[in-house]
């Protein structure tokens, strides 16, 4: 259980019950005779206790919410289980209230009708809710140039203060003040998590929302690559692209597929790799990778030439400079 919150009214004060028949306090009579003491705020299920010191000559006593009687004397009026006795005698007169929630907030009184008379004390329990986001935007998929709304609300009392930002990749420069976090022509730097906070003086509630953003493909530049024949050669191309791009491979205007001529394909995410186990003369020129998704397609080119394994210099075989060679080969036969 919380930390309890007291309220003791000063000996003496009670108040006039009308609903067991005690006299009334008549114009004449002191105001004095009904008191208000200063509110009291206590948290949402914490536990409140009310207690009357209630001096000498006490013939009834009563505590009261609004125009409801809790307990009368030691009989117990209220049927919420929350609420019960806790000390009746001659000096003092405490109930407990568990669990406080925001339907117990308003005024009490405590009810003490002495041999003279009816004197009345009244108290305003204030009840304060932490805050609580109830209604948050679902995670988006949204594509690049699109507007985005994220919208946050949330209970409480106080009246929480509800804020946003970027939370992964932090990003200071976006963020909002209100419940409403608008996001105009969206670029594939925005996509993220965004956290909401709920705030008051009591405690404070987070919740965060996934935005990711879908963009075509955009290819790094392939690296040519040097093999000596009769060696294995690897061709390797890389796209950035959401949702993941899938990968084509081409030789001039010709598609290859895995295990074409003993070549192998093999995508990872946004690698794709293109491995020739025993490359040949045959195997050297220009290959194109097109990386493709749903928004659109780019590619590159690459070079697989031809590396001296003794001088360690390399010459370039596309198409025509293999004919030159052949030509020249035979030249030189005369």
């Amino acid at each position: 259980m919380k930390n309890p919150v007291y309220w003791v009214v000063l000996a003496g004060i009670s108040i006039a019950l009308i609903q067991q028949g005690l006299p009334v306090r008549s114009q004449g009579e002191s105001q004095s005779d009904n008191k208000q003491m200063d509110n009291i705020t206590i948290r949402q299920g914490e536990t409140l206790f009310l207690s009357c010191l209630q001096g000498d000559f006490v013939t009834h006593t009563a505590w009261l919410n609004r125009s409801s009687i809790l307990y009368a004397g030691e009989d117990k009026w209220s049927v919420d289980p929350r609420v019960s006795l806790v000390t009746l005698n001659q000096d003092e007169f405490t109930i407990k209230i568990e669990d406080v929630d925001l339907t117990d907030e308003g005024q009490y009184i405590c009810a003490v009708q002495t041999s003279s008379r009816p004197r009345t004390t009244s108290v305003h329990i204030i009840v304060q809710v932490p805050p609580k986001i109830v209604n948050l935007s679902k995670d988006l998929v949204v594509n690049e140039g699109s507007n985005v709304t994220l919208m946050c609300l949330a209970n409480g009392k106080p009246e929480p203060a509800i804020g946003w930002r970027m939370l992964s990749p932090s990003d200071d420069s976006l963020s909002s003040d209100s419940e409403v976090l608008e996001i105009p022509f969206i670029s594939r730097y925005r996509a993220g998590v965004y956290e909401c906070t709920a705030s008051n003086d009591i405690a404070v509630d987070t919740q965060t929302v996934e935005l990711t953003v879908n963009y075509p493909p955009s290819v790094s530049d392939g690296r040519d690559v040097g093999v000596t024949l009769g060696q294995r050669g690897v061709l390797q191309c890389e796209a950035d692209a959401v949702p993941e791009a899938d990968f084509e491979w081409y030789r001039d205007d010709r598609r290859i597929f895995n295990g074409f001529d003993g070549i192998e394909i093999e995508d990872a995410g946004a690698f794709s790799k293109l491995t020739f186990f025993n490359v040949s003369e045959a195997d050297y020129g220009n290959y194109t990778c097109v990386a493709i998704n749903k928004l659109g397609s780019a590619n590159t080119s690459i070079i697989l030439y031809v590396q001296d394994g003794n001088s360690g210099t390399s010459t370039v075989f596309t198409p025509t400079c293999l004919l030159l060679v052949v030509l020249l080969q035979l030249l030189l036969k005369f």
